[in-house]
């Protein structure tokens, strides 16, 4: 991007009007990682919160060598829990192994389901198998959304020796439970996976029953 778009929203970005300021960060789109993350940091301690969410989220999409370290500061120092949890969240999107433990730690230590919700779900991005306790804890949860969460993240860390764990959840109340249920196991292939698939099938919900006929279809393609 030439210097003079840049410097437009660099400008942009010092705007007395939040709006403008959210609208530059949304122009970084276009903009090279390297260009953008300078830029992303003038925001960072925005006094409006939408302006300091949208940037967290950013520095996880612009990924540069100063991302991570930033976004472990402000998941284990900020005061506002939904920027820990943005924060959290844009760890996920660096997949950078180094990310386990500071999101394991939020997640066991964090106060904030919301927090220990965005720690789980990267723990699933980040793809490190040493999160599977972790995350057979995280099903135990009262938080229906944290149980989605743990199961999704258990199948993109294919822990196939969690199965038994994960399938007590095929008759969930809640058919968002249920669908991810169906999704995680599309990356766990075993004969109890392709039998709970096909029970799920047939679930009433048909959103439910989609997600369960995809991941039959990705199993029997590895055969």
């Amino acid at each position: 991007m030439i210097s003079t778009d840049l410097e437009q929203i660099s400008l942009q970005l010092e705007s007395e009007n939040s709006r403008d300021r959210l609208l530059a960060l949304a122009s970084l789109r276009q903009v090279s990682a390297e260009e953008a993350v300078p830029l992303i940091k003038k925001v960072l301690d925005d006094e409006v919160l939408q302006v300091r969410s949208m940037a967290v989220f950013a520095l996880g999409v612009k990924q540069t060598d100063e991302c991570y370290p930033i976004l472990v500061k402000l998941l284990e120092t900020d005061p506002d829990y939904g920027i820990r949890a943005d924060a959290a969240g844009a760890l996920g999107y660096l997949e950078d192994p180094r990310a386990y433990e500071p999101l394991s730690r939020a997640f066991y230590e964090d106060t904030q389901w919301l927090v220990r919700f965005s720690a789980a779900v990267s723990l699933g991005n980040i793809g490190d198998v040493r999160a599977k306790n972790l995350l057979l804890q995280a099903l135990d949860s009262k938080e229906t959304v944290m149980q989605q969460a743990a199961i999704a993240a258990l199948g993109e860390i294919r822990a196939v020796d969690a199965i038994d764990e994960i399938l007590r959840f095929a008759n969930s109340e809640d058919w968002l439970v249920r669908q991810r249920l169906a999704q995680a196991l599309g990356n766990l292939k075993t004969e109890k996976s392709l039998s709970a698939l096909n029970f799920l099938t047939k679930d009433p919900q048909p959103q439910v029953r989609e997600a369960a006929l995809f991941s039959l279809n990705l199993l029997q393609q590895d055969d």
